[in-house]
């Protein structure tokens, strides 16, 4: 086991000040940690990976100083092109640090989707020339050290990948859960259920959202429409939506999250311009990534409606508490899209939330 907060300690000393990236389960104590540490330190939470990675070339450019870019292993994707095309040495020879989140990491047991990502997390890592390590304890401190001299040297991206629960964190770092808002994502979901036509579709994203769904589903009486859980894929829950709704009559609903949206924002001009009128698009909106950690992002600053009417939605509704929620459902879902509803929730999930499973047969019963 390793302390977050140790952690931390070590790479200020190696003066490691900046830090980017995308939150992730595995790494959340060590975010918590920059979080309180925030006045210490430059820390911007990136929409996605690879705009993490460009972020940290850009200060390297302004400071010639390495920072440290975190994410999930099965970030990796959205990170190879600019790691490649930019900081490989054979390219701008840009160095950086990589704190990967190992999920799906040799003799653990983890989700399938994280299960294929994580066997071939280190190829992936061989095939991009980047160095790496694997960190389980205080002792591995060095090994990440001997990374950061190795990346200065030879001006190019480094790695370390930390596997699930090493890192551990103190008390007094963790943070207070919000309760300014009243509906929860529980809520929206049951009266979302309860209001749809026969023959609606929804695909929810990647996370609580859709496990929370799924569970619901399990649990309903009424079995009117039909879901499509996503347990990767994260952000792209509003292109699959689209691509179904452009080929159907039935009325399709995209069940989004607000760290999840905005990692791929510009699939709004598609969404927007393209779209039929049995599209229809929700927003959770609780300002933080929650199912990794409530890492909080700065979601609920932005004014959607001006963009949303800007990438070519015709509808756009809002809801902060019940009352206002209930009335805007109903003209949301009677209205011809696009459509969108962003709807203020609290971050607060279900307890004891079960996993969709047998991933194939949810599929082939959504396209029936």
């Amino acid at each position: 086991m390793i302390d977050a907060n140790l952690l931390f300690i070590f790479l200020k000393k190696n003066k490691i000040n900046f830090f980017t990236g995308v939150p992730d389960s595995v790494l959340k104590n060590f975010i918590h940690v920059l979080d309180f540490h925030k006045k210490q330190l430059k820390h911007i939470v990136a929409a996605n990976e690879g705009s993490a990675v460009a972020l940290a070339a850009g200060n390297y450019m302004a400071t010639k100083k390495l920072a440290l870019v975190y994410m999930q292993n099965s970030g990796l994707g959205n990170a190879i092109n600019p790691l490649i095309s930019i900081c490989h040495p054979r390219v701008y020879s840009i160095p950086l640090i990589l704190m990967i989140g190992w999920r799906g990491s040799p003799n653990e047991f983890d989700e399938p989707q994280h299960q294929l990502k994580g066997k071939i997390t280190p190829t992936i890592l061989k095939l991009l020339n980047i160095k790496f390590s694997i960190i389980n304890n205080l002792k591995d401190l060095n090994k990440i050290k001997d990374l950061i001299s190795y990346s200065k040297y030879k001006k190019c991206p480094v790695a370390f990948l930390i596997k699930n629960n090493i890192l551990n964190l103190n008390k007094a770092f963790k943070k207070n859960i919000e309760t300014k808002y009243h509906l929860t994502r529980e809520i929206v979901i049951n009266k979302l259920l309860d209001n749809i036509q026969k023959n609606t579709r929804i695909i929810s994203t990647t996370g609580y959202t859709s496990r929370e769904l799924y569970q619901i589903r399990k649990n309903k009486i009424s079995k009117k429409g039909k879901d499509f859980y996503m347990v990767g894929g994260m952000g792209h829950s509003s292109m699959i939506s689209l691509g179904y709704s452009l080929n159907s009559k039935n009325q399709t609903i995209c069940l989004d999250g607000d760290g999840s949206f905005i990692m791929h924002m510009g699939s709004l001009i598609s969404s927007g311009f393209k779209s039929k009128s049995n599209f229809k698009h929700i927003l959770l909106n609780n300002g933080s990534h929650e199912s990794v950690g409530d890492q909080k992002i700065e979601s609920r600053k932005v004014n959607f409606q001006n963009i949303l009417r800007s990438f070519g939605y015709k509808n756009y509704y809002i809801a902060k508490n019940n009352q206002s929620f209930t009335k805007n459902l109903k003209y949301f879902l009677k209205s011809k899209g696009p459509s969108f509803f962003e709807v203020y929730i609290r971050s607060q999930s279900m307890k004891n939330l079960s996993r969709p499973k047998n991933l194939k047969k949810i599929k082939e019963d959504f396209i029936k």
